[in-house]
């Protein structure tokens, strides 16, 4: 099978392809990516020998590039990660949201329909998307595949557009399509502007630790080698025009999460008390339209296709501390002059 992976120089969409090629050995994998601030091929240099990986540069708002990557390529089935995915990033600035997101989420389904309309059921289309469209919860309930839409960012109103895209695209043209929503992915490879590989190294740098309003809200924590994983069964075994929740079955309040990378990283730099990480907290001003508490139930993925989460949080995030700690060249690499400049304007700070 030849699978086009869009966004596969990013976070999620790199460790699924070191997860596909090493599982499913007999598939290629074509990964279309444009590259922006969160793709990075040094995320791929394991891979960039194997012959049954291939890379494109390209945007999903360009019909032509799409066009030729699927004739170059004869691509048999998609798995769509390419989003801009950063909440901070949307309230700053929504356009490339709507048009990364939303149109580029539009082409690719023409794309894929005109290229497989003689034999359209024969190809799947999985489409990954956010628990962040169904809004936020209370101190009780979980959301589940039934929940309503009710995204508060501009980041989650895109992802929700472009999941009902997906939707309609089965329903009315008959596409084999599958729709995820997954919780807080954390682990290898994640851009620092997210809250764990911040964390890790503003500590290192002994710079304040921005945690915004009073810390509490709540986030269901996915070990990105678990969200491969169901990706895969869902891929495979998953009931074509349906949705499924791939959580972590891991609660943490952002504060507590701060705390323990905190006293990871003590024991790591030998501080002393007075030297403590947990010194360098700062609480910032929330950011507008916050969500309070996501939370999944993945019963339905469990129940139906037999997945569930192999990582509780804390083996799952000594694996990621310790990876950044060993990969400081590739930390270095990614944080540009331009993400400089984007968090002294976020948080205030250099």
């Amino acid at each position: 099978m030849v699978i086009l992976i869009t966004g596969g120089a990013g976070f999620i969409g790199s460790n699924l392809i070191h997860y596909w090629l090493a599982q499913n050995p007999g598939d290629t994998i074509v990964n279309f990516d444009a590259l922006t601030y969160a793709g990075n091929l040094a995320n791929l240099a394991g891979v960039e020998s194997n012959p049954n990986y291939h890379f494109f540069q390209g945007d999903l708002r360009k019909q032509e590039q799409l066009d030729e990557v699927f004739e170059q390529f004869s691509i048999d089935s998609v798995i769509h990660l390419a989003a801009e995915s950063h909440v901070d990033r949307s309230i700053n600035d929504p356009s490339p949201f709507i048009e990364s997101n939303i149109k580029g989420t539009f082409q690719l389904l023409e794309t894929a329909r005109n290229h497989w309309q003689e034999d359209l059921k024969d190809h799947r289309f999985l489409h990954v998307s956010t628990d962040e469209v169904y809004g936020t919860l209370g101190k009780e309930g979980l959301f589940t595949e039934q929940t309503p839409f009710a995204p508060n960012s501009p980041y989650s109103a895109s992802k929700a557009s472009s999941d009902h895209l997906v939707r309609a695209w089965h329903h009315t043209f008959g596409m084999d399509t599958l729709i995820t929503h997954c919780s807080n992915n954390y682990g290898p490879y994640q851009f620092p502007e997210k809250l764990i590989p911040l964390m890790i190294r503003n500590c290192l740098l002994g710079k304040e630790l921005p945690v915004y309003g009073d810390g509490l809200q709540v986030r269901d924590w996915l070990y990105v080698e678990d969200h491969c994983e169901a990706l895969d069964v869902v891929f495979h075994r998953g009931q074509s025009g349906e949705s499924y929740n791939i959580g972590g079955l891991n609660e943490w309040e952002n504060l507590s999460m701060v705390r323990y990378i905190c006293q990871f990283m003590d024991a790591e730099l030998g501080n002393s008390p007075e030297q403590s990480c947990l010194n360098l907290i700062r609480h910032i001003q929330d950011r507008p339209g916050h969500d309070r508490r996501y939370a999944i139930d993945a019963s339905k993925i469990q129940n139906q296709l037999g997945w569930q989460p192999r990582h509780q949080i804390g083996e799952g995030l000594e694996k990621t501390m310790r990876w950044y700690l060993d990969h400081q060249e590739w930390v270095e690499q990614v944080t540009s002059g331009a993400y400089r400049d984007y968090y002294k304007h976020h948080y205030g700070t250099g």
